[in-house]
């Protein structure tokens, strides 16, 4: 199995970090901006273009010769879906949506009184929404109309064991296969998965840079795990990375 980690197009938060620094006005659920979709159609491209024969070795560690993408997951956060909805067009993919591939942290508020800081859990989109929104992706059966969250702040160590989770359930669907997967997702939680990979703690010293739309790549072989390459934005103008 190739497995392609890839993080969604630049989104509202993400352009309120970099231009201010500050979490203060930020969205519960954030869009793309204009430049995430850019990326995101970008992205697309690129997934989809093919070389048949550039490779003579049968080991393409750049993909020169293509991806051949055979299945391609979501989270539930719009950011990603509206990320994998462009690619899932482009390849002519369903979007399979995972709910374990969301962001750290989940959906909450940011309320601040009296100098304290709070984060509240929030429902999350509906069914409803996604079917009206989104009507290609494919969701799973539990979600209602209730939203797919309903939960409190998510903590570390509760998302250190989705991670651990999030492997196990990517090697009893797709291990001991030749299928090519590829999850839109975000860049907090692929901390926290290549730090149950490598089965390092994730800590506050230690981080793992993922750009937009930028492409991690990790074969799972016979012999063991073969990270490929890490943080892959190549693809993209100068001007769009992000």
């Amino acid at each position: 199995m190739q497995f392609y980690f890839i993080r969604h197009g630049q989104s509202e938060n993400n352009y309120l970090w970099d231009r201010t620094g500050s979490t203060k006005g930020r969205s519960i659920d954030a869009e793309l901006t204009p430049v995430g979709r850019q990326q995101a159609e970008i992205l697309a491209q690129f997934l989809r273009r093919t070389s048949p024969g550039a490779v003579g070795n049968g080991h393409d560690s750049q993909n020169v010769a293509g991806f051949g993408i055979t299945h391609l997951y979501s989270s539930l956060m719009i950011r990603a879906v509206a990320t994998g909805t462009i690619v899932a067009d482009m390849l002519g993919l369903p979007l399979v949506a995972w709910v374990d591939a969301h962001e750290t942290g989940g959906i909450f508020l940011e309320d601040e009184q009296n100098g304290e800081l709070r984060r509240i859990g929030q429902p999350g989109k509906s069914r409803s929404y996604f079917e009206t929104h989104y009507p290609g992706l494919v969701l799973p059966e539990s979600l209602d109309e209730s939203g797919w969250w309903n939960r409190p702040f998510e903590e570390p160590e509760q998302i250190s064991a989705r991670a651990q989770r999030f492997l196990r359930d990517l090697m009893e669907r797709h291990s001991n296969s030749e299928d090519r997967v590829a999850v839109v997702s975000h860049g907090g939680f692929y901390n926290y998965l290549l730090g149950a990979l490598l089965k390092i703690s994730v800590k506050s010293d230690l981080w793992f840079t993922l750009n937009n739309v930028a492409i991690t790549r990790i074969d799972f072989c016979v012999e063991g795990i073969d990270v490929v390459y890490l943080n892959r934005a190549d693809f993209l103008p100068r001007e769009l990375i992000t």
